[in-house]
């Protein structure tokens, strides 16, 4: 499974972005058997858009393959956007690594409504 995180620099062990589709970079982690095989970063080149950022950002994350993204915060037409293509979001603070341990841990909330809130 493919795991996306809004991050503010391409380092795993820093806190992670404020905001979704205006975050300089995702963190892509492969998760395999409860373990993260490896991971990468993508630049989000939507960031500085006038406009659209969150949707296109949203784009971005379903033409990698990702099934499952961490963020802080994401906006209702992003989400949209994520549902329409089965990504499930999941809403998380702190550093990416630590994200990840949870997620694998299932401790993460997931965001379930068009506005980007968790129920």
């Amino acid at each position: 499974m493919k795991v996306a995180i809004s991050a503010n620099s391409e380092k795993i062990d820093e806190k992670i972005a404020d905001v979704f589709g205006r975050c300089p970079f995702f963190i892509v982690a492969e998760i395999e058997n409860d373990e993260i095989k490896n991971t990468r970063t993508i630049k989000n080149d939507n960031a500085v858009q006038t406009g659209g950022a969150g949707i296109s950002s949203a784009q971005l994350i379903a033409e990698n393959d990702i099934q499952a993204l961490i963020t802080k915060n994401v906006g209702p037409r992003a989400m949209d956007v994520l549902n329409q293509f089965n990504i499930k979001v999941y809403s998380g603070e702190g550093t990416a690594k630590d994200l990840l341990d949870r997620f694998i841990k299932k401790e993460l909330t997931e965001i379930t409504n068009e506005t980007g809130h968790t129920n």
